[in-house]
């Protein structure tokens, strides 16, 4: 089994983007998180899904620190501790859950180390409609076709995203995915916004009523002016181009329908 991302998993080579600073690359099965070590999380995840290979294994896996990284630069179990933030996975437990049993049990427990962790609001993280609801569509368009994707997600790191126990909440999210169609490489990026979701004054986290849409499809060019990552040829490859979406139009999700592949 390969450790890490494989740049070569689609018809076209897709390399991991690239943030603007510093980072700790970490390879597990089938997946790389590169690791923010001031801001004690991931500044990107990549993954290679086999739609076709796909297992459906029962959730095994305890969430823990890598031994790799020293304890504080990663966001551990203390930032969770009795408050309504999730350990929200970014490359999801399935997507490198597949081909032989025993790899794809591997693959799915290696993504519950901390670094594949970002605090996410619990109504965020579990709603159908927003974080979960998307990931579960570009698993089932992946098993339904057959489809290998490469996938890409991050917390958007701002600078002013709120202090919380010794690191900032993130409040926005970004997932990019690519596949291979005859015409050659195809992408498309997803901006998910939890800020009405997180409230930190006076040193605690509440979750206030989901109001809203905060699910969006939006030009990969956008994700690279939002985050400072390099994206390459993924912009080249955006759907949206064809669809003539403007670089700072971001389209609400209403339903799957509204999504554009």
């Amino acid at each position: 089994m390969i450790p890490g991302y494989d740049p070569d998993f689609l018809e076209t080579e897709v390399t991991i983007p690239r943030p603007p600073g510093p980072v700790r690359t970490l390879s597990y099965p089938r997946f790389s998180v590169l690791l923010d070590p001031t801001r004690r999380l991931a500044a990107v995840t990549a993954v290679n899904v086999d739609g076709a290979r796909l297992v459906d294994l029962p959730r095994q896996g305890e969430w823990r620190l890598d031994p790799r990284v020293d304890a504080g630069a990663q966001t551990g179990p203390g930032v969770y501790a009795r408050n309504d933030l999730d350990r929200g996975h970014l490359v999801r437990r399935r997507d490198p859950g597949w081909g032989e049993a025993a790899e794809a049990r591997s693959a799915m427990e290696a993504t519950f180390f901390y670094p594949n962790a970002a605090p996410q609001a619990a109504g965020f993280n579990q709603s159908k409609d927003l974080w979960l609801g998307l990931e579960d569509h570009v698993l089932a368009y992946a098993e339904s076709t057959d489809q290998r994707l490469s996938v890409f997600t991050a917390p958007v790191l701002a600078p002013d995203d709120p202090p919380y126990r010794g690191i900032r909440i993130p409040l926005r999210f970004w997932k990019v995915v690519a596949w291979s169609t005859p015409g050659g490489l195809r992408a498309t990026a997803f901006v998910l916004d939890q800020t009405e979701l997180v409230d930190t004054r006076d040193g605690i986290v509440s979750a206030p009523p989901l109001a809203g849409f905060r699910t969006f499809q939006v030009r990969i060019a956008e994700v690279a002016a939002l985050t400072g990552v390099d994206v390459g040829a993924l912009a080249s490859a955006d759907v949206l181009r064809d669809e003539g979406v403007h670089a700072a139009q971001w389209r609400p999700l209403h339903s799957d329908g509204d999504i554009v592949l």
